[in-house]
């Protein structure tokens, strides 16, 4: 995604333009908004090619043909005007990687799953066919990866390399390796050039390399034309498959419907790609935090009323966000022994004392989380100091602010203004105040925040590092549950419009990532009304799955009330605001089977916390409390930051820049930050189900 330039439409028909997803020589791609609130990639024709009556009449009768494709696997249009100065096209946004991406990253495909990946693309194919297109570019870029399968994707729908191009009947078109031979002889395209493209990309996906090899385009052609194509290591169960598609006549390649019949003739389907929910999570996040566009002059705000904009989404669902600190230059921790020749600390001297600061509500509201903070810190340093070959001893200072405002100021700056503090673990209520971000900014002290779901100081700090995936990512554990562990047809979100900035996220995560087979209803409920029709609408509408949009455990609970006084027995799911006693007090025995996404583990239950979990009994008498394995893993990272970094770096700067390096095997998760400086959120969502009145930890929701 690349901002918007200055000769960029702020509109496009009824679109809202946000960002460039790509440019070519034919147009340009962006990523936008509808009046309803979903997102659409709108590829703009440039002018130049639609004052050409040839090209428009081209572009005016593969637009009517894409509107009538229909199926599961490509990716529907959604608005278009072909009479426009700049012709346009828009379709549904899907935010998976591409099928080039994944390979070219995580090697081949099991090949079970490329079975699949080319049966629904056989299917998709067949549905273009139907509809008397030829889609003349199949390759992995154009072949996008959902949780519940592949899509096809041209006609106009955003790729990462730029536009799809709508080229002349008779040219060479195509990427060579990937077109078939009568293409790369300029000769007619037809239905059975798909079927050459399909062969190409399963052998592809499946082998890692391209049937006829890489280089230079021309000698790609050739091979294509009159080389056999080298499939080894492809397994036996396609190899027969993808032959016949390789035939150099197009008469002996099977058509996309008899394609489709062979590889959905040996079994049961499998889709199992991995890594994908995370690829997903971070592209549907990205996406969902973007700013609205600045305000038109004759057109409102397309925002719903009611509806936060997407800024205050941004700001208040930002738990998750991580940003760089700068260089540093503050002087080395000050008394220590020094070797001359290296600038290190003397070998032979005593160890230095690194100081860490636990930011946390000791005393007020939430003195619970601050209390598990401080043992979890506690125990890790401790673990810390107890190994041997250690190059520094770590110290832990703790600072109460009683979970105010003006407390949380005071400690930032008692903390910061002490020179032998070289990180901070918290602030651990709920929100980390804007002012406070700021006074640890300044002083280039990287506050690691381990709990808060809310941190206002993004964007105006880099010295702000949340290992927690952001709040508006959790919804995204909740589909992986409705695909793969209990698959849903009819999905019925109840949206509470009394808490409208938790529950819009949550909403349009399911509209923006939602499985296409399934059907997605949204029934809101005003903040003065009960939940007893919105209840009843899910029962008439036969759902399998409910999904309470809101971060109100009271509500909630009363939510759940009404789904079991109104007999709905399917399947119940939010997210971890609502995972609270107030939930289970308030539902009783309707909260039975709820499903919760989180961000915090269960060290009692995680195998990987054990050892943490038996410390945790034998030093405080009680198993850990929530946020505790999260608190020993900050203090981890802090450590090996400190450990990693060179003498002339080793400072509160040094320190804060590493963390975002590091890939930390923590007893809660594996902590790491992908190239926008977030958390990776795959291993660090877990799924939660009641049972028995009380929540049991089901995993990693990748796992699940």
């Amino acid at each position: 995604m690349r901002p918007l330039t200055s000769e960029d439409p702020r509109t496009v028909g009824e679109y809202r333009t946000l960002v460039r997803l790509g440019a070519g020589g034919m147009g340009v791609v962006y990523l936008a908004r509808s009046p309803g609130g979903g997102l659409a990639a709108v590829k703009v024709i440039r002018a130049e090619h639609a004052a050409d009556p040839g090209f428009r009449a081209r572009f005016r009768r593969e637009a009517d043909a894409a509107r009538r494709i229909t199926g599961p696997w490509v990716v529907p249009v959604t608005g278009a005007d072909t009479e426009a100065p700049e012709p346009w096209l828009a379709t549904a946004f899907v935010p998976g990687p591409s099928l080039a991406e994944v390979v070219d990253v995580q090697g081949p495909l099991p090949a079970g799953t490329v079975r699949t990946l080319g049966a629904r693309l056989a299917e998709a194919l067949g549905a273009v066919h139907k509809a008397g297109l030829v889609h003349r570019d199949v390759k992995p870029g154009n072949v996008l990866l959902a949780l519940d399968g592949p899509r096809l994707i041209d006609f106009g729908i955003a790729r990462h390399d730029g536009a799809t191009a709508l080229t002349a009947t008779g040219a060479v078109i195509g990427t060579p390796g990937y077109l078939a031979p009568e293409q790369a002889s300029a000769g007619e395209s037809g239905p059975a050039g798909d079927v050459f493209s399909l062969g190409c990309v399963l052998a592809f996906a499946a082998t890692g390399h391209r049937p006829f090899g890489r280089g230079p385009a021309a000698g790609v052609l050739f091979r294509t034309v009159h080389e056999d194509p080298d499939l080894d290591g492809l397994p036996a169960e396609l190899l027969g498959t993808v032959t016949a598609c390789l035939a150099k006549d197009p008469a002996d390649r099977p058509t996309a419907a008899q394609a489709a019949e062979r590889l959905t003739g040996r079994g049961e389907a499998a889709w199992s790609v991995p890594g994908l929910s995370a690829a997903i999570a971070e592209r549907s996040s990205a996406a969902l935090t973007l700013p609205d566009p600045g305000p038109l002059p004759t057109v409102p705000d397309p925002a719903p009323a009611g509806k936060p904009s997407r800024r205050r989404v941004l700001v208040a669902g930002a738990a998750g966000a991580v940003l760089l600190t700068g260089g540093g230059t503050a002087a080395w921790l000050a008394g220590r022994p020094r070797d001359a020749s290296s600038g290190r600390p003397d070998a032979s001297g005593p160890l230095p004392t690194y100081t860490l600061g636990l930011h946390a509500d000791m005393s007020g509201p939430g003195r619970t989380a601050g209390l598990a903070h401080q043992r979890g810190a506690q125990l890790a340093v401790a673990a810390h100091n107890a190994r041997t070959g250690a190059a520094f001893r770590l110290a832990l200072r703790t600072e109460d602010d009683a979970g105010t405002a003006e407390g949380a100021l005071r400690v930032a700056d008692r903390l910061s203004a002490s020179p032998e503090v070289l990180a901070v673990v918290g602030p651990t209520t709920d929100s980390t105040p804007e002012a406070v971000v700021t006074r640890y900014g300044r002083s280039r002290l990287a506050a690691v925040v381990v709990a808060a779901r809310t941190a206002v100081g993004v964007g105006l700090s880099t010295s702000l590092c949340v290992i927690r995936p952001l709040d508006s990512v959790l919804p995204v554990a909740l589909i992986h549950y409705v695909v793969h562990v209990r698959p849903a047809e009819r999905i019925h979100i109840i949206e509470d419009g009394a808490d409208p900035v938790s529950g819009w996220p949550i909403t349009n995560t399911f509209r923006d990532a939602a499985p296409t087979r399934a059907t997605l209803t949204v029934h809101t409920v005003a903040a003065d009304s009960g939940f007893g029709p919105a209840a009843r609408s899910a029962v008439s509408a036969r759902a399998d799955a409910v999904v309470y949009a809101g971060g109100s455990p009271t509500r909630g609970a009363r939510c759940a009330a009404s789904l079991a006084d109104a007999g709905f027995t399917g399947t119940r799911l939010s997210t971890g605001p609502v995972l609270a006693p107030a939930f289970l007090r308030g539902a009783g025995d309707a909260a039975e089977g709820w499903v919760f996404s989180e961000a915090y583990t269960d060290p009692v239950a995680a195998p990987a916390a054990k050892e943490f979990t038996t410390a945790h009994r034998a030093r405080f008498g009680t198993p850990p409390g929530r946020w505790s394995a999260e608190a020993y893993d900050a203090v981890g990272l802090i450590a090996r930051a400190a450990a990693t970094t060179s003498a002339t770096d080793a400072k509160r700067g040094g320190v804060a820049q590493r963390l975002f390096l590091l890939d930390h095997q923590g007893v809660s998760r594996r902590v790491s930050f992908h190239g926008a400086r977030r958390v990776r959120s795959d291993t660090g969502t877990f799924l939660y189900r009641i049972e028995d009145g009380r929540a049991r930890w089901l995993g990693p929701y990748t796992t699940v």
